[in-house]
């Protein structure tokens, strides 16, 4: 008999929208089963070739700054249940490291992003695409909190790299991916009746394996 591939739950959304909350609620449901959480940040391209003040200047929110050809042949690898050895992005050198991840396949694979559903080749490898969508106000109050408590970030800059890129980019390139989401949750993890709906519909997945 031979093995069903691997479910691929894809989960998007604005910088600070809730997306990797909705997806580790969306993991810690599945304790029992083989699980996996693949992340898109991890796919920025390598720029090991581009001077340190060159890398400074990278738009990480324009689909450009990926490496979706790299992402793709992992997610196809791990659909034919193929280890993959995932990059590491090193964010004080501003490009990727020399370390990898090796990552062994799963049952269900949550690939989470804010650009997974701009690549059409993506959303074709995706079973559930699921996007989460927050008020503008809330996304920037949640970004300022984390990047000046996580990353040593001043009020300033957080502000000035959201108002010139963070905010233009999701409008531009991020919002319009709604249109192929087959799920629009609002308030990413604080709505347990939209993870509570995509739970059964990836069980019921699973039961048809």
């Amino acid at each position: 008999m031979t093995k069903s591939k691997p479910i691929i739950i894809g989960v998007t959304g604005g910088s600070g929208s809730g997306k990797t909350s909705v997806s580790r609620a969306i993991f810690n449901n599945f304790p029992d089963h083989s699980i996996m959480m693949l992340e898109q940040d991890s796919y920025y391209k390598d720029q090991s070739n581009l001077s340190f003040e060159e890398r400074l200047n990278t738009n990480y929110d324009h689909p450009f700054a990926f490496d979706n050809d790299l992402l793709i042949q992992h997610v196809e690898e791990l659909l034919n249940y193929k280890a993959i050895e995932k990059p590491v992005y090193d964010y004080v050198a501003h490009t990727r490291s020399q370390a990898t991840i090796i990552q062994e396949p799963k049952e269900v694979i949550i690939l989470e992003g804010i650009l997974i559903l701009e690549d059409e080749r993506l959303r074709e490898l995706m079973d559930i695409k699921v996007y989460v969508d927050t008020d503008d106000d809330i996304r920037i109050i949640r970004r300022i909190k984390r990047d000046m408590e996580e990353r040593g970030r001043t009020l300033d800059s957080v502000i000035e790299q959201y108002l010139t890129v963070v905010k233009p980019m999701y409008h531009q390139f991020i919002e319009p991916t709604k249109r192929y989401a087959d799920i629009i949750v609002p308030e990413g993890g604080e709505n347990h009746v939209a993870i509570d709906l995509i739970t059964t519909k990836v069980a019921s997945f699973l039961d048809h394996k």
